[in-house]
């Protein structure tokens, strides 16, 4: 069985992603972080899940970029918006959160002398941030392939991004008929410490709205 780095935040997207990649046959190395954020519950949700798929190892990674700020999900100072339709990047957007997530992928599959990373974004129900686009993807693929040793020696290292293309709604079936548990999951940007969702945030929305548009009783717990 080839091996696989899932990055896996507990959320719906990274849980079906890591779904995938099992039911590809992938030996899955999940790795999450906890970088700072206000609501630590999805990495309650991200072990259940880690384990429900087998995983081979979960790692959770203490950084902080809420030492920098600068989003309603790691700077205090600033509240976490009620869901609102725009066409300008959201304050809940991390600065080079993704960047940052796929730097220790890449080092760890390295380490693991493994060729794919699995990365749950979505250039639909994305919430207009840069860094969930396959363009890139592509960018940083290349510039994996540039800086790592494996790279360099002609093994290619591959960012697979199986819900790049789909709607919250199918991503939701696609998730239900490999076996995920959606109550597992945590989406909510401001969920408390139980795990329970506020039902006003940009991601509660879009998780909303997905399970509805695919006919299904949304198992979320709210507060």
């Amino acid at each position: 069985m080839s091996k696989a780095v899932v990055l896996l935040s507990g959320g719906l997207d990274s849980t079906t992603t890591l779904a995938i990649a099992r039911s590809q046959g992938f030996e899955c190395y999940a790795l999450s972080f906890n970088y700072g954020q206000k609501q630590k519950s999805e990495l309650d949700s991200a072990t259940k899940i880690a384990k429900q798929f087998d995983a081979i190892e979960h790692r959770i990674m203490d950084i902080s970029l809420s030492d920098f700020g600068g989003s309603a999900l790691t700077d205090d100072n600033i509240a976490v918006p009620d869901f609102k339709q725009s066409d300008e990047i959201p304050i809940t957007y991390v600065p080079a959160r993704n960047t940052i997530f796929l730097s220790f992928a890449m080092a760890w599959a390295e380490v693991l002398d493994c060729q794919s990373i699995f990365i749950g974004v979505n250039a639909l129900d994305y919430s207009g941030y840069p860094d969930c686009r396959q363009v890139y993807i592509d960018a940083f693929e290349t510039m994996a392939n540039l800086a790592t040793k494996q790279g360099v020696e002609g093994h290619k290292l591959s960012i697979l991004t199986p819900l790049i293309d789909l709607n919250k709604s199918e991503i939701i079936k696609i998730g239900l008929s490999l076996g995920v548990d959606y109550s597992l999951t945590t989406t909510c940007y401001q969920a408390n410490e139980k795990g329970e969702a506020c039902g006003v945030c940009d991601a509660c929305e879009y998780r909303k709205l997905g399970f509805e548009s695919a006919g299904i009783a949304d198992p979320t717990r709210y507060e």
